[in-house]
């Protein structure tokens, strides 16, 4: 198995069972029967348990005693938001702040 090609190949397919196992998965355990409550419930509340840990996640490192101050991560978030709450676009809000943030830490700071 020192073949790069075998392996990517072993690779790929062991990504494509896992994921389509973890995709039926609530199929096979629920069947036709009426989804509990509990999950349900999780299915409401985790995405935006997420977000908030992917914010706390992007804010953590941030230095506000040190130049630039937190300035890109501040900009971009607000950025972010800004786009968010006018667009209500999850996609479009999180690809102009990644791209605004990268632009700012690049080009400006």
């Amino acid at each position: 198995m020192n073949d790069p090609t075998v392996h990517a190949i072993v690779l790929i397919a062991v990504m494509a069972v896992v994921t389509f196992a973890l995709r039926a998965l609530p199929f096979l355990v629920f069947g036709k029967r009426e989804t509990p409550k509990f999950i349900t419930y999780l299915g409401k509340v985790l995405p935006y348990a997420m977000m908030g840990m992917l914010v706390v996640f992007c804010f953590k490192g941030v230095k506000v005693t040190q130049f630039p101050y937190g300035l890109p991560e501040l900009i971009a978030g607000a950025i972010t938001v800004l786009l968010h709450v006018w667009r209500r676009n999850t996609l479009i809000s999180i690809l102009f702040g990644t791209v605004s943030y990268m632009l700012l830490v690049q080009l400006v700071f």
